[in-house]
């Protein structure tokens, strides 16, 4: 998700990587926050790979500065990325929220509500994180009052989330009419 991150972050506009850092550190870093040993090396792998630029500037005050912008190449990756993200980022909702803070990316209306609609499926599946065999309990079946808190705020979070869902397919549908 990283790599995605610098993706969209670039596509808005080029930046140095010390304000790429704080753009991902405020879109992720309550959840993993990202280390200069983690970024850095990642803005290597895709400068490599053609999907960077990078290009000197002098600095404000003393030394210069790499400034990063995406290529052409870059902005095809980060769109491809977006089309047909990979299970696990329609299913962990924190990197469910980097696909989405970037989903603005795709002009298609018809491939945005695509992407929505794998997470519509997948928050409709019942599912718990806690079990009785195969079967998902639910929050009125726990006696532990803090399992019962996480179920709770889950369901509340998960109608939220459901309710936009459908809203904003809805509205995509129409947008293409």
């Amino acid at each position: 998700m990283l790599e995605l991150a610098i993706l969209g972050f670039l596509h808005d506009s080029p930046l140095h990587g010390y304000e790429l850092r704080k753009r991902i550190t405020a879109l992720t870093g309550h959840v993993k926050p990202v280390a200069e040993s983690t970024l850095y090396p990642a803005i290597k792998r895709l400068e490599k790979a053609d999907l960077l630029a990078r290009e000197t500037q002098p600095g404000s005050v003393a030394a210069p500065r790499h400034v990063l912008s995406l290529t052409e190449e870059g902005r095809r990756e980060l769109l491809r990325r977006l089309t047909g993200p990979a299970q696990r980022d329609i299913t962990d909702e924190n990197r469910w929220f980097t696909v989405l803070a970037f989903l603005r990316h795709l002009d298609d209306p018809a491939a945005q509500a695509s992407v929505l609609r794998r997470r519509l499926a997948f928050l409709e599946e019942p599912a718990s994180f806690f079990y009785e065999g195969d079967r998902p309990l639910r929050a009125e079946e726990l006696d532990d009052p803090f399992r019962r808190g996480i179920l709770t705020i889950a369901r509340a979070t998960s109608r939220a989330e459901l309710s936009w869902l459908r809203d904003t397919i809805d509205s995509l549908d129409g947008s293409g009419r």
